[in-house]
């Protein structure tokens, strides 16, 4: 059973990570997919291995207002409808506190985490009117539970729970569902970036093995089963969700002790990462 079978996804952040994932996973599901990044070198490596009529590539910066609004209308353009947007682009650095985080930093992650949802709501909630359509943000688990050294970050995971809510709340009388996903640790190419950054880097595999109850970190796949679920009618009747995809790691994060003769020592303790 194909749970988009005709379905038109507009994804940002689509071209590595956990938005590369759900882009197969749509496409396999049966949708027509319009991927958004603002990185051309990703694009043109994702184009090389994933490409085919239902697939439309568009380079653009989701904090960018006209954009996005560029990249709706290419979307209507070629697929003629929107039933899903899914708002999966995303930055984490800087690895800083409040204090040590500049002007610059601050407004960048802003920008792209929270107002990025800004851009894509104003410009395709007619759309989505118009389908019965849904959204669905990715957010991440330290936006409940913060992070210690992720000021900006948790700061803008937080922003985007709430604002999940808010627009689930505004956006049901014209039948459109606003969810989130909100994984842990999940192995992409910004949570290596993430790890080499950290001071404990050469121990960060087993930390994030250990901080997740079912025992491992996973891969992105594991999400976007759980976005595809989300955005497809099997959920129709959930809105304002903030589901975690995390491996249990909710119930109380565990941290690498990293002390010698203790390689798999894991201590109780409220620990978060991105």
């Amino acid at each position: 059973m194909q749970l988009l079978k005709d379905k038109v996804v507009f994804l940002t952040g689509g071209t590595e990570g956990i938005g590369y994932e759900c882009a197969a996973v749509y496409h396999r599901a049966g949708a027509k997919v319009s991927i958004i990044t603002h990185k051309e070198n990703s694009l043109q490596q994702c184009r090389s291995q994933f490409f085919d009529d239902n697939i439309h590539y568009i380079l653009a910066d989701v904090s960018s207002a006209a954009d996005v609004q560029r990249a709706i209308a290419e979307t209507l353009a070629r697929f003629g409808k929107i039933n899903i947007i899914h708002n999966n682009a995303g930055v984490s650095n800087p690895s800083k506190t409040v204090c040590a985080t500049t002007d610059e930093e601050w407004n960048r992650v802003f920008n792209v985490n929270v107002k990025g949802i800004y851009n894509t709501t104003k410009f395709g909630i007619e759309a989505l009117k118009a389908t019965s359509g849904n959204i669905l943000n990715s957010s991440s688990l330290v936006g409940d539970i913060g992070q210690e050294l992720h000021a900006a970050y948790t700061a803008t995971k937080g922003a985007v729970n709430a604002l999940t809510k808010s627009m689930a709340l505004d956006y049901a009388p014209y039948g459109v569902r606003v969810n989130a996903v909100a994984p842990a640790g999940v192995w992409t190419p910004m949570l290596r970036r993430w790890s080499s950054q950290q001071p404990n880097a050469a121990h960060i595999e087993t930390y994030l093995d250990g901080i997740h109850p079912l025992g491992y970190c996973p891969e992105g796949d594991v999400v976007a089963d759980a976005c595809l679920f989300l955005v497809s009618e099997q959920a129709r009747f959930i809105t304002g969700c903030i589901l975690p995809v995390s491996g249990g790691a909710e119930l109380g994060y565990r941290r690498y002790t990293g002390q010698p003769g203790r390689a798999n020592a894991i201590v109780d303790e409220k620990v978060t990462l991105s």
